[in-house]
């Protein structure tokens, strides 16, 4: 027994770090409420919900067909690809089967037959949905791997993309980068993108498949090797600067630059050996719901999270309508073991607890924003009254609180209370918007007020500071105060005759809150109504001119930086905490006699030269000065004028 409760113990804070659990019916002292946790989906194989798109048109192999060898066999060409023959077909879909034991199934791009134009091809993954890397993603491919291409990632289904990772057997050739390995990262480069050569040089088709973006390499910066750790793993996803933003994207492309060349250079007399060929693509993760669902379901088509915490949208990334008192915000990993779900909360509402019963007085103006009245005759203790919360009829045990509490999960309903509905299975009990009256003849007589339903009102009422009074008085209904949601305040400013909005919320501004404040951008995938609909620009602040942007997001650029966020530098600059000129590089900055660049940065030069370019020869001597040919006709110019002279002074004394 002491055994088991030892394992038990031992496999708590496991479990809780899972973040699987968004709510629980708990009773303490205080009596009985809801207490709300931070959490996630369970991670689970993207690739069962991915649509795959090949680039550019007549890539894939087989129309028209055409046959191929591979390097093992180079000259035995007999294998052929027809997309007319399913037997002989290599379809993307392929890349994506289950296969059969011992039996694999590929997509094969056309061959090299195009030589020396490039054999290139694009292979994007879209989820339509952010989503969140939890394991390596392995790809493998069948007769080589390329020795050359690159992952890139994007975080707005596909409209801009970002660099992941570089793979080349020789960085510096293909890519002017040294070779990394992710298992030799430091903690403050983690989310660094780098170029590896360790999944492109040649060792066999069928020794070395996989290529990987190492996921779990870079957890175990902060887990431990065995991930162990999950703490601090979790304490520095929030507290490291776009740490938890590099592990995650909507969609996934590599771009295959250079085929599998059996590690010799490219053979001209046959180019049929030269292709790519992908039998399986594994990507992990979970999808993305900002730490307020732990159910991510398959809905039309598309990835769609189960909100909890009164969030909603595809990945919970605003409040429901009625629960706007405070900006939305995400769930956070912290304070360890259960997070901070920071649930969006209703007005007036006491968020995660349940009050006492008491009878609610509403003026006739409001009649018309509330639901029905219900009223409920009984002798014994009444139902108490909730207010913006989601409330079970029958508990079951799930387990205990942290302070020893019995807690209880919500599900189905009992004899007497309101009627409850569920939105899904995944979805929280929540109270319908109408509810009979019902009239029992006994003792004691409550009234319970269903909750205040607050619609968007289309006229609101004008405010105005009086000179004599502190207070803000309403003095007539105006119907041109509309600050779509970002502002419950509206000012009349009297020597311009208008009425504005007064403390716009949300990164708004304007006499309707209809503009986005400087550093921020529209959203154009947002109504004006919605909290999100400004971004922050996030400029690079080293590399543009400010911190605005224009109406796309894109950013003003000093000189040499490039990118939406300058935080590129074009192919003329290099970057050293900004962008600049390239001192050399391959095409017109050569540098001399042999040396090598550096990064554009400078020349490495040879024994026997110097300069920016290694233009200029050093001396043999051993101060090893530049030769200046000046400097050494001087001495022998001033003894031949010497000489000169003495001559001339003999020739006049007579000698």
């Amino acid at each position: 027994m002491l055994l088991l409760a030892s394992l038990l113990l031992h496999c708590l804070p496991l479990a809780m770090a899972d973040y699987d659990i968004c709510k629980s019916w708990v009773t303490t002292d205080e009596g009985p409420s809801w207490e709300f946790y931070a959490c996630q989906p369970k991670a689970m194989s993207m690739k069962d919900y991915v649509t795959v798109k090949v680039e550019p048109t007549g890539i894939t192999c087989g129309d028209p067909p055409e046959r191929f060898c591979t390097h093992e066999n180079p000259y035995l060409c007999s294998d052929e690809c027809d997309a007319s023959n399913p037997d002989l077909a290599h379809p993307p879909r392929l890349m994506f089967d289950k296969e059969d034991e011992g039996l694999a199934t590929y997509w094969q791009s056309v061959t090299w037959s195009r030589y020396p134009s490039p054999l290139e091809a694009n292979i994007t993954l879209s989820w339509n949905k952010s989503i969140e890397l939890t394991d390596d993603i392995v790809v493998t491919f069948e007769y080589g791997r390329p020795t050359i291409m690159m992952l890139e990632k994007s975080l707005d289904n596909g409209r801009t993309w970002h660099p992941y990772q570089y793979y080349a057997e020789d960085c510096m050739e293909a890519f002017n980068m040294p070779p990394r390995r992710v298992r030799d990262l430091s903690s403050t480069s983690a989310n660094r993108v780098v170029c590896t050569e360790e999944y492109s040089r040649w060792a066999g088709s069928k020794k070395e498949k996989h290529v990987r973006f190492e996921v779990r390499d870079r957890f175990a910066i902060f887990a431990g090797p065995d991930l162990r750790n999950l703490d601090n793993l979790y304490t520095r996803l929030e507290s490291a600067k776009g740490l938890k933003e590099f592990f995650t994207a909507t969609d996934l492309r590599m771009k295959l630059l250079r085929p599998a060349l059996g590690g010799t250079y490219v053979q001209r007399e046959n180019l049929y050996k030269y292709f790519y060929a992908i039998s399986n693509i594994e990507v992990t993760g979970r999808c993305k719901c900002n730490l307020h669902a732990n159910l991510c379901s398959y809905k039309e088509g598309g990835l769609q999270c189960e909100c909890e915490h009164n969030t909603t949208g595809q990945d919970c990334g605003k409040c429901k309508k009625n629960f706007r008192t405070r900006s939305w915000r995400a769930g956070s990993y912290l304070p360890l073991p259960n997070g901070s779900p920071n649930a969006c909360a209703a007005a007036g509402s006491a968020f995660g607890r349940i009050s006492q019963p008491k009878k609610v007085t509403v003026p006739k103006a409001t009649a018309t924003s509330m639901a029905p009245e219900v009223t409920i005759t009984t002798s014994t203790p009444t139902t108490p009254t909730i207010q913006a919360l989601t409330l079970p009829s029958t508990q079951q045990p799930t387990g205990v609180t942290a302070s020893g509490q019995p807690v209880t999960r919500a599900s189905g309903r009992t004899q007497g209370s309101p009627e409850w509905t569920r939105s899904s299975t995944a979805a929280p009990l929540q109270m319908g918007t109408t509810m009979p009256k019902v009239n029992t003849k006994t003792e004691a007589t409550t009234t319970v007020a269903a909750p205040i339903v607050a619609a968007p009102a289309k006229i609101s009422k004008l405010f105005q500071l009086k000179p004599k009074s502190p207070q803000v008085v309403p003095i007539e209904v105006f119907k041109d105060c509309e600050c779509y949601g970002h502002s419950n305040r509206c000012s009349y400013i009297d020597f311009l005759n208008v009425v504005t909005c007064v403390s716009c919320k949300h990164n708004t501004r304007g006499q309707h809150c209809q503009h986005c404040r400087l550093g921020y951008y529209r959203n154009g995938s947002a109504e004006l109504d919605d909290e999100n609909v400004c971004i922050e620009c996030n400029c690079n602040q080293i590399g543009s001119i400010n911190d605005r942007c224009n109406e796309t997001g894109h950013c003003e650029c000093r000189e040499g930086a490039a990118g939406p966020k300058c935080d590129d530098c074009l192919p003329s600059h290099y970057w050293r905490q900004g962008c600049f000129p390239n001192v050399c590089d391959d095409e017109s900055l050569l540098c001399q006699n042999g040396g090598t660049c550096y990064q554009n940065q400078r020349c490495l030069c040879p024994s026997g030269y110097q300069g920016v370019l290694c233009d200029q020869p050093l001396c043999q001597g051993d101060e090893g000065q530049a030769c200046d040919p000046a400097s050494h006709a001087g001495p022998h110019l001033a003894v031949l004028l010497g000489s000169g002279l003495l001559l001339w002074l003999a020739g006049c004394l007579g000698y």
